[in-house]
């Protein structure tokens, strides 16, 4: 077993001057940073009083769990001989709060492949299963990862 370890940096840039003394009081605006990265601007979702030009976890996580499965995906289009010319996905997820808390149910990713030839559709239709199953974010989290795979022909 081989351990990967991460690390970035956090800082909350909400204070209004007089902290958290009140729900109102303090923006949700936080600065992501990690050695040679470009930084990352979040904030909580507008319904919680989130700046909406920023990033908000829920959709991180979206993308997270969009971008491992494409890297997942490519490696398996390579093991199995399908050239992949273009990809893109357009996630989307559901989660339930209650109270104070909540979780996600659910997400729902809808790749949309493009291969070189037809005699691939079908294995390329096939390895989203694999790609799921060796992604290391889906495996990670306790709600399904559903899959709406497009597979198309490139001209």
């Amino acid at each position: 077993m081989t351990d990967h370890h991460y690390a970035l940096d956090l800082v909350w840039q909400g204070n209004r001057g007089t902290g958290t003394s009140g729900y109102r009081d303090y923006d949700r605006t936080v600065l992501l940073t990690a050695a040679g990265k470009p930084d990352l601007l979040g904030s909580a979702d507008p319904t919680f009083r989130g700046d909406a030009s920023r990033w908000n976890p829920e959709e991180l996580l979206l993308a997270a769990l969009a971008q491992c499965h494409l890297l997942s995906y490519l490696h398996s289009a390579v093991n199995h001989g399908v050239v992949v010319v273009a990809y893109d996905d357009s996630p989307v997820g559901t989660m339930e709060q209650v109270g104070q808390g909540g979780r996600f149910t659910s997400v729902t990713l809808r790749p949309r492949v493009s291969v070189a030839d037809a005699s691939m559709a079908e294995v390329a239709q096939r390895i989203h299963g694999e790609a799921s199953a060796n992604c290391f974010i889906a495996a990670s989290v306790s709600f399904p990862v559903g899959h709406e795979p497009t597979v198309l022909v490139a001209d």
